[in-house]
């Protein structure tokens, strides 16, 4: 077996142990390129060509310029020879610091930085981004401590890079995942999984518990009131799979079909909480997404779901109905059902422009935060809650889900809501059909939760949802926040245009610049 085949561990103890084994040849790939970015600069101070050097040091120009890129960690007569060529020492080149300008550089290397980064799932091969680092080391050094100043500015966490890195691959893909379909649809075959009605929970658990040993505990989170908001907890020693008793059959479905994803699609690196709380790697990122898109692939069955959505998208009239039709027959949650079809719309109906957002409401604070999203293909990207703004009233998302506020306060009872709107931005003219499905957000209290998808209005749209033209959408201009929105006359709006009204005070300032300038001319 291969070394880069094998867990890094092992692999480096079995070439540790074989006669060719050399303490140099086990260099770290951080101590080869500070080691290489160490011999660029030296040579570039002393104003030496690359044949220049390899005429003092008796090596040849291809292997400099492979120590130079931190593909060479050369041994230690080499380095004597290198050191004496450059005016140098030999403890210099071999030093793990670099200069004060190349100090980012050096914090970049030794964060592990490198290795975190999914460069795989874009096609970026990491020797690429180290010659990148060894060309330009002082620029790449400014540009880090540039992206440094702004995360610590923002608040950005590692986990906010691990997730914009995910919403960015499921773009590249337009999130849709052929291998994992293929692996639902063996799954289904081999154990006789239903797939034009609801999956049975009964079925999942006879599943987990027969295939992978799974106990389950319905009600195992009851001993612990601060775990009130998390849905499941699998402890992996004794594999149980401890669920909230709060969780409605959908829930319960959704999850049992994520451990099944888990382990049929042999995903190891994973948290043992139904989300991510605290994240430790990308893979832990991408094996949750993995084993989610199983589950909802496994629950509402691709082939018939799309001919569902033939029926409805060839509908002469909006039909709510069939929306929550298809919620009932799937055993599905809105997010499920929109998933799926944020999965399917690209790949099988050519509708490319699409987002999906979900919005959390908390109806005693009155607050609303997107706190899922996903674009595909287009520009508008709803991210400026995460400001603190407010986010545009005037949405179907937003009036949905107080109307389910209403149902509850009325009854204590609340029904699966769907809608739809023409909405069409104001800045740009750029017109959406939105669709959303709202529910009451069980099993966390007092918060409601609606799925929005919104799919461009074109030319290829129209010949493709019959109902567009429908007269019972209603239509309505809308923004992304209160605080960057110019419309003048909203009934909707939750604070003022505070942002609009700094860049308008800006442009006064510098119209009246440009005038006095006219003047002094």
């Amino acid at each position: 077996m291969a070394i880069g085949k094998m867990p890094e561990k092992v692999a480096l103890r079995k070439f540790a142990s074989s006669p060719n084994f050399s303490p140099m040849s086990a260099k770290s790939l951080t101590d080869r390129i500070i080691f290489g970015l160490k011999v660029k600069q030296a040579r570039l101070e002393r104003g030496l060509s690359f044949q220049e050097l390899a005429a003092g040091t008796g090596m040849s120009v291809s292997y400099l310029n492979e120590i130079e890129k931190g593909k060479k960690y050369p041994k230690a007569d080499k380095i004597r020879l290198l050191a004496e060529a450059l005016g140098t020492t030999e403890a210099e080149l071999c030093s793990p610091e670099l200069k004060a300008h190349l100090a980012p550089v050096e914090q970049l290397l030794r964060s592990n930085f490198l290795n975190e980064l999914p460069l795989d799932l874009f096609g970026i091969e990491l020797p690429k981004v180290v010659e990148i680092i060894a060309n330009a080391p002082a620029r790449v050094g400014a540009f880090i401590s540039t992206l440094v100043e702004l995360a610590r500015n923002y608040a950005v966490r590692q986990e906010h890079f691990y997730f914009a890195s995910l919403r960015a691959y499921l773009e590249l893909h337009s999130n849709y995942f052929p291998e994992i379909e293929k692996e639902v649809d063996a799954f289904i075959e081999r154990y006789g999984v239903p797939t034009a009605t609801r999956v049975p929970v009964a079925l999942l658990r006879e599943l987990l518990e027969r295939e992978y040993g799974y106990t389950i505990v319905d009600n195992g989170l009851d001993a612990w009131p601060e775990l009130a908001q998390i849905r499941s907890v699998f402890l992996p020693r004794t594999r149980r799979l401890l669920l909230n008793r709060n969780l409605t059959e959908t829930q319960k479905a959704f999850q049992l079909g994520k451990e099944l994803g888990f382990n049929y699609l042999n995903l190891t690196e994973r948290a043992y909480t139904a989300s991510l709380l605290r994240v430790r790697s990308f893979e832990e990122v991408i094996s949750h997404f993995k084993a989610g898109y199983f589950s909802a692939a496994l629950l509402i069955n691709r082939p018939s779901f799309l001919a569902d959505l033939e029926h409805f998208f060839g509908q002469p009239r909006w039909n709510p109905d069939i929306l929550l039709g298809l919620l009932d027959r799937y055993g599905a949650s809105p997010e499920m059902l929109v998933q799926r079809m944020t999965n399917l719309l690209p790949s099988h109906f050519g509708i490319e422009k699409l987002f999906a957002l979900r919005i959390t409401q908390t109806p005693s604070k009155s607050s609303y935060r997107v706190d899922k999203e996903l674009y595909l293909n287009y520009a508008h990207r709803l991210h400026s809650n995460e400001r603190f703004e407010h986010y545009c009233r005037r949405w179907r998302s937003i009036s949905v889900l107080e109307a389910l506020h209403r149902q509850q306060a009325a009854n204590g009872i609340s029904h699966v809501i769907a809608d739809a709107q023409r909405s069409t931005f104001v800045a740009s003219g750029d017109e959406y059909l939105s669709i959303t499905i709202a529910r009451s957000g069980y099993p966390t209290p007092d918060r409601n939760v609606s799925m929005t998808l919104g799919l461009l209005v074109d030319e290829s749209l129209e010949g493709k949802v019959a109902f567009l033209d429908d007269p019972a959408i209603g239509r309505r201009e809308v923004n992304i926040t209160c605080e960057r929105c110019a419309l003048s006359d909203c009934a909707e709006r939750a604070a003022p245009p505070v942002e609009v009204e700094k860049k308008l005070a800006r442009r006064r300032i510098q119209e009246i610049l440009r005038q006095l300038i006219e003047e002094e001319e």
